[in-house]
């Protein structure tokens, strides 16, 4: 599934007159590219949650071939979050296989394949790709995986359980992989973000574990400003 219902209200005009998926990084819109890299994966099947603009959206994944069947999840009255978007797709979800979730402004080449494989050797309820990299906001992982997050913006450190072992403090890299179950689980309702979930669910002794990041390049094309150093490494592009 990707994530795609954002307002894009960070990107300014662009993100006024395009939503985020359909913005071009080197020739490329954001969706494609996510979508792609997916499907070199292996998936031969993509959720796309869709909010503003959401006509657009459907209408690019209608015309263009990109390798998979594309299932458009709408959110028509507000984008619900990470969270909330999963739970309002969750009928278009089949079968009993790991599913990965995907920002779609996450531009990367790490190995997809080799994380799923790394889910499914350790079989934890969810695996978090990260990255030691200067952010505000991380996660706290230890030997038994997440325990807590920190906000060193707002100098808020939360742990909901007692951590065991060593700990990391590490950044979220915008990309999951999910066992099946982990939908069974989700009780929360309405508008939030999975990090919620996974916070829970950690706190009630399930695993979700951290999976380094793999590749050279990660890209979070999140606003203005790296917008156009995404374009200027990948090509520049217009919307």
């Amino acid at each position: 599934m990707i994530f795609a219902a954002g307002l894009g209200t960070r990107l300014g005009a662009i993100g006024e007159s395009t939503p985020k998926a359909l913005v071009e990084v080197g020739g490329q819109t954001m969706l494609e590219r996510t979508v792609r890299g997916l499907v070199e994966a292996g998936a031969d099947r993509i959720i796309v949650n869709v909010h503003h603009h959401a006509d657009r959206v459907a209408r690019f994944v209608a015309e263009h071939d990109l390798g998979a069947e594309i299932l458009v999840s709408r959110e028509p009255e507000r984008p619900l979050e990470t969270g909330g978007g999963l739970l309002h797709a969750r009928s278009f979800f089949r079968g009993n296989a790991p599913f990965v979730l995907h920002n779609v402004d996450v531009i990367t080449d790490t190995d997809l394949r080799a994380m799923v494989a790394a889910h499914e050797r350790n079989h934890p309820l969810a695996t978090l790709a990260v990255k030691e990299r200067e952010t505000s906001r991380y996660l706290l992982f230890d030997d038994d995986g997440l325990f807590g997050r920190e906000d060193r913006r707002h100098g808020t450190r939360f742990e909901c359980r007692t951590p065991r072992g060593d700990v990391r403090t590490l950044a979220f890299a915008g990309i999951h992989v999910c066992s099946p179950q982990l939908l069974d689980h989700i009780t929360e309702r309405g508008v939030f973000p999975i990090l919620e979930v996974y916070l829970r669910l950690a706190a009630e002794r399930h695993a979700i574990e951290p999976w380094a990041l793999t590749g050279s390049l990660w890209l979070e094309v999140g606003n203005l400003e790296r917008l156009e150093s995404a374009r200027a490494l990948l090509g520049a592009s217009h919307t």
